[in-house]
């Protein structure tokens, strides 16, 4: 049975693969379209349910209550870049220096989390409580429809 930590690393990896493919888009294509599209709902939804189904627990507890809240900035930090993409012109130069940015950002909490978070909470979690999140993690996003 997966633990919240597989079943996150599952969607880190569609995430690190669309903003591979978004940042070699050029000016208002479909693909960039499409892409960008599938990349902001993975994003939104992932942040909505990680909050929720791993972030919670965590900052409850003090070993990991700093970094929960570190990640979970990181989080609106990674929102307000998907709201300057939002407002800005596919064709316009500035797009893509946005998406680099995003790329980064995503990419910088990807690797904290997976390298430092889940460390920290390997160890504040019971074993029973790493699978009971990563079912309702994978349901919660099931229920959304976020593809997968």
């Amino acid at each position: 049975m997966k633990t919240i930590f597989e079943a996150l690393r599952v969607d880190h990896d569609k995430q690190r693969s669309l903003l591979d493919k978004l940042v070699n888009t050029t000016g208002d294509s479909e693909d960039r379209n499409t892409l960008y599209g599938k990349l902001k709902e993975q994003l939104e939804q992932h942040a909505d349910a990680e909050e929720r189904f791993f972030y919670k627990p965590l900052i409850s507890a003090d070993i990991t209550q700093e970094k929960a809240r570190h990640s979970i900035a990181e989080h609106h930090e990674i929102d307000e870049l998907l709201e300057e993409l939002d407002d800005t012109e596919y064709s316009s130069p500035a797009w893509l220096v946005t998406a680099k940015k995003l790329k980064e950002k995503v990419e910088h909490h990807l690797d904290e989390e997976e390298q430092e978070v889940f460390q920290l909470a390997g160890k504040a979690l019971k074993d029973n409580q790493k699978k009971d999140l990563a079912v309702s993690y994978e349901n919660y996003m099931k229920d959304k429809g976020v593809e997968r």
